[in-house]
């Protein structure tokens, strides 16, 4: 699930990237002090950053990654996010995500990212 969203996100594909998210109003996103709750509050959020006028999506990837079982429906991956954009800037922060199995299948209800300062 990871790797489609990766690939998702390097191709521009946004929808697609959310689909690992769970589509629900309980999923919840913190990030560098803000907190945003539900699927498309967050999804909103993407589209303000990185598909606003003027903006792009970069090249993302998770150079430092490891995903710890909590069970046999949970599970956790931590480590460090990349993201080069096509000027040439690297975004770069640290991450914690939880992974329910679903219905659907693995989906994150709670991503924890936030930013290196610069």
């Amino acid at each position: 699930m990871l790797a489609a969203q990766i690939d998702a996100w390097n191709r521009g594909d946004l929808d697609g990237y959310m689909a690992g998210y769970w589509k629900s109003p309980d999923l919840v996103f913190f990030s560098n002090g803000t907190e945003t709750r539900g699927w498309q509050a967050t999804l909103d959020r993407y589209r303000t950053r990185y598909q606003a006028e003027g903006r792009q999506m970069g090249t993302l990837d998770f150079p430092e990654l490891d995903i710890l079982t909590l069970g046999t429906e949970a599970a956790m991956a931590r480590g460090r996010w990349r993201l080069k954009m096509p000027d040439g800037k690297e975004l770069s922060g640290m991450t914690s995500v939880i992974f329910r199995k679903l219905s659907e299948g693995w989906r994150i209800v709670h991503d924890h990212s936030s930013a290196e300062s610069s």
